[in-house]
């Protein structure tokens, strides 16, 4: 049985970024990254959109705004130094009606208000000088929007824990923790090591502190643990078409709707991918499974739990039209296509693949109220006193994830005096 001073659990991008920067501000410390898959950055990590982010749409003074513009540069700047591919490809958010205008304006001004670098309004020559394909009336023009592989980056954040001496168990689901006995042989300082955390299959290990970073199972992890179960995740699938390889001319930045604040979820865009892929999309749908990737895939669990929830319901009834079409255009591959054909025209169905999904770790309130903010916290008595939990890393996490991982760690300091 190991010990160790901080177990980090899971091991995504969040989670491989912190247990990072904590072996790097504490070298002496023994760590480690539990993780119940056999591969890191599997779920979420591995399965979004791979933009970098530039931080136009979040709150002024909010963390998501603030830790996406550092993390934004961070990225690009840790990208450089290990050699990892990316492009700074840039990002057109287009109005195409009217009424659209003043949001764009708006989210003009809060880019500003953000500190995003570079932005500027576009016209409707501009708009086609720099996307030949796209139509619209005005854009708000990102040129430091970038893409990158966040599973390519993850991988790196763990080779640079495991060569600081970091230790990455796979195949180690967390399933119980709990204080270890107290042993005579420790003497009165009682055990050096007192929280004991057990897999699903019986392994144990022992450490001091956790820090728990588990997306779609954050709530549960809590629950486990002895802390709130709210906010609580409910997962939200995002299926994305692709542009056929012949037709990827099209496209060569990233190019988005103006968002409705009225509606929880951007929208169908065009993002460029490392591979020369362009993807359309996601819609948004609940998932009847927490990592349910497939359209049929289905949990009991996970679906009871999502739709005895009171806050689905409020979340449900207050955006019953935009759900159902959602829904719809789940189902219909032309009702996808006319939504991608407000910005290219040119766009047919017959240039477009269904493609790959991922599944959104959704963080919702009692009140059916998105959590639109990083939510971190802890609980009372022997483990809940041992325990952070990263309970909410919306998008864009990835993006921010060497940002949140600094915050994480002054987290931990603080909380745990390490």
């Amino acid at each position: 049985r190991s010990s160790f001073d901080v177990a980090v659990v899971g091991a995504g991008i969040v989670g491989l970024a912190s247990a990072r920067e904590l072996v790097r501000r504490h070298p002496a410390l023994a760590l480690a990254v539990l993780e119940k898959e056999p591969e890191l950055a599997h779920h979420q990590s591995g399965h979004n959109s791979g933009v970098i982010h530039s931080g136009i749409y979040y709150q002024p003074g909010s963390l998501k705004a603030k830790l996406c513009v550092e993390g934004a540069a961070l990225c690009y700047e840790y990208c450089d130094q290990k050699g990892i591919p990316y492009k700074q490809c840039g990002k057109l958010i287009v109005a195409v009606e009217q009424d659209e205008i003043p949001r764009l304006k708006a989210l003009y001004e809060r880019g500003l208000q953000n500190n995003v670098r570079g932005l500027k309004l576009i016209g409707a020559k501009e708009i086609q000088e720099k996307e030949p394909f796209c139509r619209g009336l005005m854009a708000l023009d990102s040129p430091y929007t970038g893409i990158v592989n966040y599973k390519q980056v993850a991988q790196s954040y763990a080779e640079d824990f495991q060569e600081a001496g970091g230790t990455i168990l796979t195949g180690f689901e967390v399933a119980n923790m709990e204080m270890a006995k107290e042993s005579s042989s420790e003497g009165e300082d009682g055990l050096k090591y007192p929280v004991v955390v057990r897999s699903s299959k019986g392994e144990e290990i022992c450490c001091r502190h956790i820090v728990t970073c588990a997306g779609l199972y954050s709530d549960r992890l809590s629950e486990i643990s002895g802390c709130s179960p709210e906010p609580r995740i409910v997962p939200f699938r995002g299926d994305y078409l692709v542009l056929k390889p012949e037709k990827c001319y099209m496209v060569k930045g990233n190019i988005y709707p103006v968002p409705n604040p009225r509606f929880p979820f951007l929208g169908f865009h065009f993002t460029p991918r490392m591979d020369g892929s362009v993807w359309l999309g996601p819609n948004a749908v609940l998932a009847f499974k927490r990592e349910g990737y497939k359209l049929f895939d289905f949990s009991t669990g996970d679906f009871l739990d999502a739709i005895t929830y009171r806050g689905l319901w409020k979340l449900v009834l207050r955006n019953l039209s935009y759900g159902l079409g959602e829904m719809y255009r789940a189902c219909f591959l032309s009702a996808q296509v006319k939504q991608l054909q407000k910005f290219i025209p040119e766009v047919t169905i017959n240039d477009v693949l269904r493609g790959p999904s991922g599944v959104r770790a959704q963080a919702l309130d009692s009140d059916g109220n998105l959590v639109d903010d990083f939510v971190f916290d802890g609980g009372s008595g022997d483990i809940g006193s041992r325990i952070l939990h990263v309970r909410n890393a919306p998008s864009p996490a990835a993006t921010s994830s060497l940002a949140i991982a600094k915050m994480i760690a002054d987290e931990v300091k603080r909380r745990f005096e390490l």
